[in-house]
């Protein structure tokens, strides 16, 4: 699984390292944002989203990015790292470790070990739900009991076995997980890097929304809501003084995402957007001004605070699960008017006008597009192209010309399953490849 590096350090007293016996040891290495805040980078140059359009950006791309983009059968080449795939399983080794020892550790009070275990316990879920969104077959309930989800690893054991489980076992494993973690974590997290309850809640709306359980996705959106619902007011900010995400009232969890080029928004984002919403102005910026200049704009909120892309949940998130779990029960007026209330902060005040719909499909549209605007340039939208597409029209086919080859992604592609690097199936044979 690549993690091996960590082994000397977690399982024998060596010269000059201190093995992990404290309570304090554990709550130190869940401090590392270096490890706990990484989420991923690969949906961002997957997701329909991007295009682009400039020569010069597509030649700052490296290969695997370039495959990346085009949904290539692989993207690595045997020598190559997936820092995804192996960040990811670095966060679920040093969880394993906490909640293998942390219980039994010395000088923490009963109420720290608990605290600190039922951390790790929502960082380990955070992490297998990316993987599998990334590396795991679109969630269907019909075939979850044979779809493969990821290696399913819950101790720090580095001989235990990477077969892969069924998809339903990880999705109960994740569940499992945060609602056993929930009485113990915090209500009030020391920052949002940290999860606390309404964490816990957010997680497991976006865990049922990726398995189209609309219905649980809308009750536990509403409860995270219930514990944290302060909007940003676009109507009161400048790009200057958007909050950096320590301050941002928005953020229910941080989680980044980092690309080192800016990447240009594909135009049938952009024409989702009237020139009046103050995202446009404030989130995105004219590619013309950039460099490499390009025709058309890019995402750029995370560059005028100069962080990484927040892509961890959210309370706009949370508004637009509610939203589309209502609509999806036939409460479509309902579900409109919580996007209603959302985009009242999205507008100034003469330049907004409420969205109606006069049909449950019209409405569910419409959610959709809401999300697209709110959550952009963020990779999310990677996660909704997988889902929706198992509904007739929800997403189109994608196309995408390079060095005038045309690549094209139709809604259920096995493209919609990243591959498994090859450094890691040749090093773990027991991991079977996804279907290409």
């Amino acid at each position: 699984m690549y993690l091996t590096s960590c082994r000397g350090y977690v399982e024998v007293d060596q010269p000059g390292v201190r093995t992990l016996k404290y309570t304090s040891d554990f709550q130190y290495i869940l401090n590392n944002i270096n490890t706990f805040e990484y989420a991923y980078t690969l949906p961002l140059l997957s997701s329909d989203d991007i295009d682009i359009n400039s020569t010069a950006i597509l030649n700052n791309l490296t290969d695997d990015n370039k495959q990346v983009y085009t949904w290539a059968d692989y993207f690595y080449t045997s020598s190559q790292t997936d820092v995804n795939w192996t960040n990811l399983y670095n966060q679920i080794y040093d969880c394993n470790t906490i909640t293998d020892k942390v219980l039994s550790s010395q000088g923490g009070t009963d109420a720290e070990k608990k605290g600190i275990y039922a951390e790790a316990l929502m960082q380990r879920a955070y992490a297998y739900h990316t993987l599998m969104n990334m590396y795991s077959p679109i969630y269907q309930e019909s075939t979850a009991d044979v779809s493969l989800g990821v290696p399913l690893l819950l101790t720090p054991d580095l001989y235990a076995s990477l077969k892969r489980p069924t998809a339903r076992t990880v999705y109960n494993q994740i569940i499992s997980d945060i609602r056993e973690a929930l009485p113990n974590l915090p209500v009030t997290p020391t920052n949002v890097i940290h999860p606390g309850q309404t964490a816990a809640y957010a997680l497991l709306a976006r865990t049922y929304l990726y398995m189209q359980k609309y219905d649980s996705a809308g009750i536990n959106a509403q409860k995270a809501l219930d514990r944290q619902n302060t909007m940003l007011d676009l109507r009161t900010l400048t790009t200057g003084t958007l909050p950096k995400r320590l301050k941002d009232p928005e953020i229910i969890l941080s989680k980044v995402a980092s690309f080192y080029t800016t990447l240009p928004l594909s135009s049938n984002l952009i024409n989702l957007f009237s020139t009046t919403d103050l995202r446009y102005s404030l989130y995105t910026k004219d590619g013309g001004s950039l460099y490499p200049k390009f025709t058309g704009r890019a995402y750029y909120r995370n560059k005028w605070i100069g962080e990484d892309i927040n892509v961890g949940p959210s309370v706009p998130e949370m508004m637009l699960i509610k939203a589309e779990s209502l609509v999806r029960k036939g409460q479509y007026n309902d579900g409109i008017q919580v996007l209603n209330d959302l985009r009242k902060m999205r507008f100034n005040t003469a330049d907004y006008t409420d969205l109606s719909a006069q049909s449950a499909s019209e409405a569910l549209k419409i959610v959709i597009e809401e999300r697209r605007r709110e959550l952009m340039g963020r990779g999310i939208r990677w996660f909704d192209q997988r889902r929706l597409g198992t509904e007739t029209g929800l997403v189109d086919i994608v196309q995408r010309v390079v060095s005038g080859v045309t690549y094209t992604l139709a809604p259920m592609s096995n493209r919609y399953t990243f591959p498994i690097s090859a450094k890691v199936t040749d090093l773990n044979p027991e991991i079977e490849q996804n279907p290409r």
